[in-house]
């Protein structure tokens, strides 16, 4: 897209496979700017599509629509960290618990014992998550695979 072309706001939200209401709810909250207005009819520019395509992917990275307007709205690179390393730390913890869960689910899925919820070596995994433990201070191998049977060593 050249910079003196500009598109509508149906191509740029169909750009980014949007609805159109998105991108005008994103103006409401302070994220995207205002596109300037042709006839009536609101005109994007390419600054505009690198505005949507970083809003996309600060929300897959986690960040909320506050969190995002809020590092837009930074007046200076020391802002602009501050607020990424506290979302860096949100993300190392939420990546912490997805392991714990995951590691619920490996025992879960390799357990033979009729119900896993009652294998003892699950009730350890999940006690131990539950009280806080890393994930590289359990035992490695807790099911069946790790040659136990269903019901301990």
């Amino acid at each position: 897209m050249k910079s003196s072309e500009s598109m509508t706001i149906g191509e740029l939200a169909g750009r980014f496979g949007l609805a159109a209401h998105v991108l005008r709810h994103w103006e409401a909250r302070g994220l995207l700017t205002p596109a300037a207005r042709v006839n009536g009819r609101r005109r994007y520019t390419s600054e505009h599509v690198s505005r949507v395509a970083m809003i996309i992917g600060g929300k897959r990275g986690g960040l909320s629509l506050e969190q995002l307007r809020e590092l837009f709205a930074a007046q200076g690179p020391g802002d602009r960290h501050t607020l990424l390393e506290r979302h860096r730390a949100e993300l190392r913890e939420r990546m912490r618990e997805i392991e714990r869960s995951a590691a619920m689910i490996d025992h879960a899925l390799e357990c033979e014992a009729h119900d896993f919820t009652r294998c003892p070596n699950f009730q350890t995994l999940v006690r131990r998550l539950a009280d806080g433990e890393r994930l590289d201070d359990l035992p490695v191998g807790t099911g069946p695979a790790a040659g136990r049977g269903p019901h301990g060593p």
